[in-house]
Parts: C-alpha cells; sequence; structure tokens
C-alpha cells in the first residue's frame, strides 16, 4: 500500500516568499527577512527561518506598495504566477 504524501504544516518565510513570487530569489527573501522589511502576525520578522503557516498575515512591501495578505498555502514550488497566486489572499493593498 502507497504512504499517503505528507502535508507540510509549516514553512521558512523566506521559502514562502520565493514560492508566492514575492522575490525573484531565495536569496533575495533571506535579506528581505534579515532587513526586518516583514512583519508577521503583527511582529517584525529578522530570520529567514522564521516559520510560517496557513492563516498567517503578513505585511510586506511589493511593487513599491505596502501589502497586507493572508497567507491560504505553502506550494511545494516556485511554480507559475497563477499557482503563486493561489498561496495568498490580499487583504489591505494601498
Amino acid at each position: 500500500m502507497a504512504a499517503k504524501p505528507e502535508v507540510r504544516k509549516s514553512l521558512r518565510i523566506d521559502k514562502w516568499l520565493w514560492h508566492a513570487r514575492f522575490c525573484k530569489t531565495r536569496a533575495i527573501a533571506q535579506t528581505r527577512a534579515i532587513r526586518g522589511h516583514i512583519r508577521l502576525n503583527g511582529r517584525r520578522v529578522e530570520k529567514p527561518g522564521t516559520v510560517i503557516r496557513a492563516g498567517d498575515i503578513m505585511t510586506l512591501v511589493a511593487g513599491g506598495r505596502v501589502m497586507v495578505l493572508r497567507v491560504l498555502a505553502l506550494g511545494e514550488r516556485c511554480g507559475p504566477a497563477l499557482e503563486a497566486r493561489t498561496l495568498y489572499e490580499i487583504i489591505e493593498d494601498a
């Protein structure tokens, strides 16, 4: 009998930013986290290994705009834009 694939319950924030295509590379995502350019559930992120889960609220600057979004899924890869868009829901876009 084949084993069921494990469902990931958490992911490093740098990998998620890369999967969701907010950063072109994981290295850029790590730098943004280290510099404290991201807030997760109201708290400043300063480590790229910070854990993110579905349902978390994230605030970040993307495309010169401050965005508040809800994490819907973690993703398995850095795929096409349509796939990446299913990983989050924009709550506020200023």
